[in-house]
């Protein structure tokens, strides 16, 4: 038996009225019930719009259309029959005869439903690509617009933004291009579908699709830090002992590697074996340099690694980039030092922390050993930590912690800008050494 549904503002005849559209479907608004039913069907199987909707923005628009014939306090109810495509119709309470809706009135209700019919169009579209955001797809180059690229993907158009872009890389119409989706958002009756070829997810994706022991989910990625088209850190680990986590994600002779750095534009890719100790995480980010040790101070997230002068520079990279690879990768901040280096600030630290009223040198000492080695990180640390560490009171705490925050307030240009050189000191030695010894890496924008 038929299902039939009421739209309120839902009896009488009121055949042979409709119309779709959606450009291609534009009609008159007198169609019989099986021209009615056959667009219904066409645009659910085309545009992937729900019948339901097409039925439900008919009636909007009829009721609309006539609304504007009778008066907006008519009381005006129009239901269709669904799967018979029958449209019945009352006005008052009487049954609504075609004729009156008029020209202006059958004008009103196409303008009506081709509307919303686009806009079901859009939901219907934003619900499809909104599913797929993070998903890996590939597409052809239309054109570039000012550093724009505009990518087909089926029968839609992607736009592949200049920042979302791998730098140095160009692309050519006709050419193709895999990039993940990134945003999918509305704008008016359109969808726009935002690509990005520099997110993590697509190294991501790309480890997906060459290694079946990630499919498989016999090796998962834990992290990845990246920076687009020079270097990305990937942390991988296995749930199978007998599966080694790093060697299959280089695969036979690198192959498997060589095919995601070759997508990525020759993006140089570390892939480092996971764990959850940071003691041996921050190790494993930071090779192929050899740390001697790690230093951790849970407070204020820092980690220092302790290497030898040797791998001073490979710890360090190019410009900092292999430790502030390794810093997002672990979720620390990272600072490579060797231990003469260590031992001067430790000394700086003692120097200082005594010139507060209240500290001793035993307390002082502690503090330094677990990494607070300035008044900007005393000035951060919890006041329960302090009052074990020294059997303090809170208001001998609290005075501690603010004669740190003055004197951090006092010193923090003059230190900013000693770290400051201090670190481009050492990324410019790490540099000129790497350059001199040639590791491969693509160098760096200056």
């Amino acid at each position: 038996m038929a299902d039939s549904r009421t739209s309120s503002a839902g009896g009488g005849s009121f055949r042979g009225h409709g119309a779709t559209d959606n450009l291609k479907y534009q009609k008159t608004i007198r169609m019989n019930p099986q021209e009615l039913l056959r667009i219904i069907d066409s645009l659910h199987r085309e545009k992937q719009i729900d019948p339901e909707l097409v039925i439900q923005a008919i009636e909007s628009a009829l009721i609309t259309a006539a609304k504007h014939q009778f008066g907006e306090e008519a009381d005006v109810k129009i239901h269709i029959v669904n799967g018979v495509g029958v449209i019945n119709g009352t006005v008052d309470g009487r049954p609504l005869i075609q004729d009156e809706i008029g020209r202006i009135g059958a004008q009103i209700a196409k303008n009506g439903i081709i509307q919303k019919l686009k806009e079901a169009e859009r939901d219907a579209r934003m619900r499809e690509f909104r599913e797929q955001v993070g998903h890996l797809l590939t597409g052809i180059v239309q054109r570039t617009e000012k550093g724009l690229v505009i990518v087909q993907l089926g029968n839609v158009e992607a736009i592949l933004p200049k920042n979302e872009q791998i730098p140095g890389e160009s692309y050519h119409n006709g050419s193709r291009v895999r990039a993940v989706i990134y945003e999918v958002k509305a704008v008016g009756n359109r969808v726009k579908i935002i690509l990005s070829r520099t997110k993590p997810t697509l190294v991501q994706r790309l480890f997906e699709q060459e290694i079946p022991e990630i499919a498989d989910g016999v090796i998962q990625i834990n992290a990845i830090s990246r920076e687009p088209g020079y270097r990305s850190k990937v942390a991988v680990s296995s749930s199978d002992q007998r599966v080694d986590c790093v060697g299959a994600c280089v695969g036979m002779r690198g192959n498997r590697i060589k095919n995601v750095t070759s997508e990525l534009a020759g993006e140089r890719i570390d892939i480092v074996r996971w764990s959850d100790d940071p003691m041996v995480l921050i190790p494993n980010a930071l090779q192929p340099a050899q740390v001697e040790q790690v230093l951790l101070c849970d407070m204020i997230g820092r980690a220092i690694a302790l290497v030898n002068e040797e791998s001073l520079s490979q710890a360090i990279g190019r410009f900092g980039q292999n430790v502030r690879l390794a810093s997002k990768l672990c979720g620390w901040d990272i600072e490579i030092m060797t231990a003469p280096e260590l031992e001067r600030q430790i000394e700086r630290a003692m120097e200082a922390f005594l010139q507060i009223d209240g500290m001793t040198e035993e307390v002082a000492q502690q503090l330094v050993e677990q990494g607070y080695l300035s008044f900007d990180d005393l000035s951060v640390i919890e006041p329960e930590a302090l009052i074990e560490m020294g059997g303090y009171t809170e208001e001998q705490v609290n005075s501690i912690v603010e004669q740190a925050e003055d004197k951090a307030a006092e010193q923090e240009a003059e230190e900013d800008a000693r770290k400051a050189q201090e670190r481009l000191d050492k990324e410019r030695k790490a540099t000129e050494e790497l350059d001199r010894k040639g590791d491969g890496a693509e160098p760096l924008p200056s």
